[in-house]
C-alpha cells in the first residue's frame, strides 16, 4: 500500500492571544486568585488526524477562525505543532501569502530570482522562463519589472508571486483563497494553471469560502469546527456540515 503524501496524527497547536500585552512581573510568579498560567492561550487546532494520498484534491471548509489557514501552515512547515505530528512526503508549493519573501528594496526582476531561488528554482530555469513568468503576471508587472517592488500595488505583488510559485515542480499544492485575488482575467489564468497542475497529478489542499472553487477543484472535504475535524468525506458532505453550522 502506498504511503500517504500528507499524514496528520493528533495534530494540535497552541497560540497566545494579545502577544504584545505587557505582563506585570508578578504574573510570571505567584498568581493567588489572579491570572492562571494558561490565561490567553487557546488551541486553534487540536486532535486533528487525517491522511491524503498522492493526487487527491482536498477542500478545507469552516467558519472564520476555525483553524483552516493554520492547518495549511502546519502542512507547509511554517508552524510547528505543540501536539501530535504532521508528515509530508514531498516538496510543497505554498500558494499562501503570495507576496511573502519579496524585498521592497529590490526590483520585480530581482525578486523573481530571489523568491524563485528560495523555492528551489535554478537561475538557469528562471532565465529560461523569465518572459513567460512575467507575461503571466500581467501588463502592469511587465512595465514595472525593473522598478522597486515598494512601488507595486498589493495586487501586482500577488500576481508576480503566483506566477513564480505556479512554476514550481513540487507535487503538493497548498492554496489559501488564492483565486480571490486579482481581476477576472487573472482569475481565469489561475484556474487554467490549477487545472493544468492537477492534470499532472499534483496533490491539492485548498482553503476557500468560494463554493464554486471548492466543487470545481476538490473531490474530498474536511470540515473544521472550533479547531476540531468533524467531517472527513466528500466535498459535498463538508459543505453541508458548514451550511448546517452557519444556519444555527
Amino acid at each position: 500500500m502506498t504511503e500517504p503524501i500528507i499524514e496528520a496524527d493528533g495534530l494540535g497547536i497552541r497560540f497566545v492571544r494579545n502577544r504584545r500585552r505587557q505582563l506585570r512581573l508578578r504574573e510570571f510568579f505567584i498568581r493567588p486568585g489572579g491570572r492562571s498560567a494558561d490565561a490567553g492561550r487557546f488551541w486553534p487546532l487540536r486532535d486533528v488526524s487525517f491522511s491524503v494520498a498522492a493526487g487527491e484534491t482536498v477542500g478545507v471548509v469552516g467558519r472564520n477562525g476555525t483553524g483552516k489557514s493554520t492547518l495549511l501552515r502546519l502542512i507547509a512547515g511554517v508552524l510547528i505543532p505543540d501536539e501530535g505530528r504532521i508528515g509530508v512526503r514531498g516538496d510543497v508549493a505554498p500558494l499562501l501569502e503570495l507576496s511573502a519573501g519579496f524585498s521592497n528594496d529590490l526590483t520585480g526582476r530581482e525578486n523573481l530570482y530571489l523568491v524563485g531561488g528560495l523555492h528551489g528554482l535554478s537561475s538557469g530555469y528562471l532565465r529560461e522562463h523569465f518572459d513567460e513568468i512575467v507575461s503571466f503576471a500581467g501588463e502592469q508587472v511587465e512595465r514595472a519589472i525593473d522598478t522597486a517592488v515598494r512601488h507595486y500595488s498589493s495586487g501586482m505583488k500577488v500576481r508576480l508571486g503566483f506566477a513564480i510559485i505556479s512554476h514550481l515542480p513540487h507535487p503538493i499544492l497548498l492554496m489559501d483563497e488564492v483565486t480571490a485575488v486579482g481581476d477576472a482575467e487573472f482569475r481565469q489564468k489561475c484556474y487554467a494553471t490549477i487545472d493544468r497542475l492537477l492534470g499532472e497529478g499534483r496533490t491539492l489542499v485548498l482553503v476557500s469560502h468560494n463554493e464554486k472553487d471548492l466543487t470545481r477543484f476538490c473531490r474530498r472535504g474536511l470540515y473544521l469546527d472550533a479547531g476540531r475535524l468533524t467531517v472527513d468525506g466528500t466535498i459535498a458532505e463538508a459543505l453541508h456540515a458548514y451550511h448546517t453550522a452557519v444556519a444555527r
